[in-house]
Order: C-alpha cells, then sequence, then structure tokens
C-alpha cells in the first residue's frame, strides 16, 4: 500500500498553525481548507486523461481533459471540513457521505449514514482528517467497494503508523495521502503529537 506524504513548504506551514492550540475555529477552517486543496491535488496527479479537439478564439486545436470522473466520500462529521477544495479544484465532482461516529469508550466506530452515488467506473476519494486507529477509514472503504468502487484513494491530514498498519492489512491496496505520518496514539486512542478533535475545532464544539 502506497503511502504518500505531502512534500510542499506551504503544507508544512499550514500543518504547524493547525497543530497550535490557539488557533481559532475561523482561522482552523482556513487552514484546513489550504492544505486539504494541496492534498487534492497530490491525490489526483496520476488521473488520466484524454484528447480532446477544441477551438480557440485563433484555431482549431487539440488539449487534454480529465478521462475519468471524481467522486468524493467525507466521513462524517470531520470530513466535511476537507470537502469544498474538491469541489473548487474539480467542480463536476460527484458527492457521497458516510456516517461514522467514535465511540469515546471504546474507539470503535459505529455506523449511523451512508449515501453514495453511483461510483462504477469512477475514482472514489476518501476524505477525513485523521486516521488515528484506522477503524473510521477501512469500515468506510468497505462501504464504498460494497457500493461498486473499483479504484480508492483515501486523504487525511495526519496519520498515525496504528492506522496506516489497519489499513494495510484490510486494504493494502488503497494508497494514502497525508500531510504527516505522526509519532503514535496515545490510551484514548488519540494521535500524538497530531492535533487535538478536529471535528470541534473546526466547528467550535
Amino acid at each position: 500500500m502506497p503511502l504518500h506524504l505531502l512534500q510542499h513548504p506551504l503544507g508544512a506551514h499550514v500543518l504547524t498553525h493547525l497543530r497550535d492550540k490557539t488557533t481559532k475555529p475561523a482561522l482552523f477552517r482556513t487552514l484546513s481548507y489550504q492544505i486539504s486543496l494541496l492534498l487534492a491535488l497530490e491525490a489526483t496527479r496520476d488521473l488520466a486523461t484524454e484528447e480532446k479537439a477544441i477551438t480557440t478564439p485563433m484555431e482549431p486545436t487539440t488539449g487534454r481533459v480529465l478521462a475519468k470522473h471524481l467522486v468524493v466520500v467525507p466521513i462524517l462529521r470531520a470530513g466535511l471540513g476537507m470537502l469544498q477544495p474538491f469541489h473548487d479544484a474539480f467542480p463536476d465532482v460527484s458527492v457521497g457521505y458516510v456516517g461514522l461516529e467514535r465511540d469515546h469508550q471504546t474507539a470503535v466506530a459505529r455506523s449511523y449514514y451512508c449515501k453514495l452515488p453511483p461510483l462504477d467506473g469512477s475514482r472514489v476519494l476518501i476524505v477525513d482528517p485523521m486516521l488515528a486507529t484506522g477503524g473510521s477509514a477501512a469500515q468506510a472503504v468497505t462501504v464504498v467497494k460494497a457500493a461498486g468502487a473499483k479504484e480508492i484513494v483515501f486523504v487525511c491530514i495526519v496519520a498515525s503508523p496504528e492506522g496506516v498498519a489497519t489499513m494495510q492489512k484490510a486494504h493494502p491496496e488503497v494508497p494514502i495521502h497525508t500531510a504527516a505520518l505522526d509519532r503514535a496514539l496515545n490510551d484514548r486512542k488519540y494521535i500524538l503529537p497530531g492535533l487535538g478533535d478536529f471535528g470541534d475545532r473546526l466547528y467550535g464544539t
């Protein structure tokens, strides 16, 4: 399973401010947008294109356009914070939703919602800011596979070694794009050094 770490100075700059506990929700949302846009571009770097004939204001010519439809599937609720950059970069993208909620006592994800567009023949990008235990990510991949997805990429902002290992065991063919591979999980299954509860910091809850 290929693990792709974001290699961009802006990514490192933004991630530092995301980690800072003094960063307020309004700025946190802006920073989340910026780093998610960088990740969206990296996760689609290898998209196939096809030739298209067009006419410029000067003359006929040929160019290249995307050959495959994209579907973005945020894992609710925190994954919503990564959705808009994908919309902005790829206006024709379709969106599905998978609702998974982590039980803070057991750290096991519970499914409470699923709504997906047709997935066959599309590249499906599952987005969730934190790859902690990997349980939610693996479960989301299983759900979209069952719905017909064949080409899946997982995109997160911060990952733990434990989460990567879980994904590698459950879905070894699914590439992971992340801005950082952090040190470990603590006894409450939060990523260290991490950036705290992403959803709470994003929405000020």
